[in-house]
């Protein structure tokens, strides 16, 4: 039987003692963000925008004036699953109209009426839409025989709106009558809705199967504790808390070093991205005639969110080769050192949050919930910017030219993300790059959280954690297999 020395005995209780603290903190933790999460992600974590909308056609042509007597059918089928609104197009002929217009959707099964609308016919305008909205959305009608049905009971030759329509279009499984009468072309309509999104309808058994996940997972750490085995996440915990001090002294010199001899100081990091923002807004609202809502803040959301990717990947860069002095001299976890450039750039980013706030009240941007959920997206970019600073860092030791490549690389990686411009912009072919951008999927989502006042979708936080986690993987496996050959090249 081996026997177990007093030391190895007092590490391994050690161990067990900091298990315990991370398993605890881990469990409340996640059903503390559970909760929170269904709190703040409010509607969007069950319902999303219909992709089987009915988007309104170009009008290319009119149906028949809507005299009393005159009736426009559109028959059809929606992918909606919850239909929230249907919009008609008119023309006017550009004259002054008076009367009635009703316009009523029915259920064909049964001939139930499921909608009805009553328009005042003067108050329709030339390319103007009327829209019949439901108190409650309707459901249970996806991909169910509609008609949409659109008369007068007063209005008079000569003084009556006509309802558009489009020739050169049609839709499946739909067919346009005029006063009974079957005509091509289909209605220039619109439906608008809502579809159910499958995680979120299922929400507290994901929850349940990530705790059940997270509980296997702190029983293999516990087990490989028991047996005296390296458990590389616990490993770095214990780490992490024995060298807190170095930690917060290697913070304090990365600001000292940064701020040296400047009047204002930490100020810098408030101001800027305050002028940064001042020049592109220029450039971009001025000059190109950028027409995005809340430019202002649009633009300076992405100028924060880069501004901290950049920095905390060009700090990191030089953390394994600009402290061969001490590495050479004294033990510490090497991955220690590209952790504290990491963390002084988000204290940065703590400090250029400020000013986002300040503006985005300022531009009349309303601070919503959904607003707290953009930490989740700046959390996914910071975990993503550690991963490829061990992996800058750990080349840089190396081949000394991942400097000047990062510079290259950083300048490309600003202009294929969105920062002040939109992304529909880009031709389609191009939309790949955006795609295999995480930088652009963790900003994209900041902005739908600030901007847009709304959750994006479940799933799109498990894409940006597992983006997240996958450079954070990778890039500390090729630190760690690498790390014991550092001092052969410092």
């Amino acid at each position: 039987m081996r026997k177990i020395t007093r030391a190895a005995l007092s590490e391994r209780m050690e161990q067990y003692h900091i298990f315990n603290r991370v398993a605890v903190r881990a469990l409340l933790g996640y059903l503390a963000l559970v909760v929170l999460f269904f709190f703040l992600a409010g509607e969007q974590l069950h319902f999303r925008r219909s992709r089987g909308e009915i988007a309104m056609p170009a009008a290319d042509s009119g149906t028949v004036e809507m005299a009393a007597g005159n009736v426009v059918e559109q028959r059809f089928t929606t992918a909606v699953q919850r239909i929230e609104q249907v919009d008609v197009q008119w023309g006017t002929y550009y004259r002054p109209n008076a009367g009635a217009i009703l316009m009523e959707l029915w259920d064909t099964r049964d001939n139930t009426l499921l909608l009805l609308g009553r328009f005042d016919a003067a108050a329709i305008t030339e390319g103007g839409v009327t829209s019949l909205t439901a108190s409650q959305p309707l459901e249970g009608l996806y991909r169910i025989p509609l008609l949409l049905r659109v008369s007068s009971p007063d209005c008079q030759p000569g003084s009556s709106p006509s309802p558009l329509m489009s020739v050169q279009e049609a839709l499946p499984d739909s067919s346009l009558y005029l006063n009974g009468a079957a005509a091509d072309g289909v209605l220039c309509f619109a439906v608008h809705g809502t579809d159910y999104i499958w995680t979120g309808l299922h929400y507290w058994e994901f929850a349940a199967v990530g705790l059940l996940l997270l509980l296997a997972a702190l029983a293999v750490i516990w087990y490989r504790v028991r047996l005296g085995k390296r458990s590389y996440v616990l490993n770095a915990v214990v780490a992490t808390e024995k060298y807190s001090f170095l930690i917060r002294q290697l913070v304090a010199r990365d600001f000292k070093t940064k701020y040296k001899r400047s009047v204002l100081g930490i100020f810098w990091s408030f101001l800027n991205p305050l002028l940064t923002m001042c020049v592109q807004y220029f450039v971009f609202s001025t000059i190109f005639k950028s027409d995005i809502p809340h430019y202002v803040a649009y633009l300076l959301v992405g100028i924060v969110v880069f501004n901290f990717f950049s920095e905390a990947c060009g700090m990191s860069l030089t953390a394994i080769a600009g402290n061969a002095s001490l590495i050479t001299k004294v033990y510490v976890p090497k991955y220690i050192y590209p952790l504290t450039r990491v963390i002084s750039s988000v204290i940065n980013l703590g400090i250029s949050l400020i000013p986002l706030v300040l503006v985005s009240l300022g531009t009349g941007v309303a601070l919503r919930k959904s607003t707290v959920l953009a930490v989740y997206f700046l959390s996914c970019t910071i975990i993503f910017s550690l991963g490829l600073g061990l992996l800058l860092s750990a080349a840089m030791v190396f081949f000394r030219d991942t400097q000047f490549l990062w510079g290259v690389l950083s300048m490309i990686w600003m202009y294929v993300t969105p920062i002040f411009y939109p992304e529909s912009i880009l031709p389609d072919n191009f939309k790949i790059i955006l795609w295999i951008n995480p930088l652009y999927h963790f900003l994209k989502n900041t902005r739908i959280c600030i901007l847009d006042g709304i959750s994006p979708e479940p799933t799109v936080y498990l894409h940006c954690m597992l983006l997240a986690l996958g450079a954070l993987g990778i890039g500390s496996w090729i630190f760690r297999k690498v790390q014991d050959r550092f001092i052969l090249y410092l």
